[in-house]
């Protein structure tokens, strides 16, 4: 756990420190790679929870899944056609999803430990 804080922070502060200005031609590639992380992110997080997680799985969803998209945006910007609003509409579908997966699963947990609480000093 401290490990991905520490790794958070450090990218963060890099990133920081090294800014990177990106051609506005890049930006559909942009918003499509930060989608599919956070779709990774939190289908890991859901599987975590659900005690299912399984690494390979992880990362061969975040991989497929920025490969796919990307490809989607360049065939997209090659024919014209803005493509990358599919994996956008299918990204942010699947981030809510697992969003309302994972508030689901925290407010079971917690309600789960309520009871056991109750019922130990009843």
């Amino acid at each position: 756990m401290w490990i991905v804080v520490i790794g958070l922070a450090l990218g963060v502060m890099l990133g920081l420190a090294l800014p990177n200005v990106l051609p506005a031609s890049f930006a559909h590639y942009l918003s499509i790679a930060l989608l599919a992380a956070l779709d990774s992110a939190f289908g890991g997080l859901r599987a975590s929870l659900e005690n299912k997680f399984v690494p390979m799985t992880f990362v061969t969803g975040l991989i497929s899944n920025a490969v796919l998209a990307g490809l989607l945006t360049f065939l997209g910007d090659k024919m014209g056609v803005q493509l990358y609003y599919a994996a956008l509409f299918a990204f942010g579908f699947r981030i809510f999803q697992n969003l309302g997966n994972i508030r689901h699963l925290l407010i079971d947990r917690w309600m789960k430990s309520r009871g056991k609480l109750r019922q130990s000093r009843g």
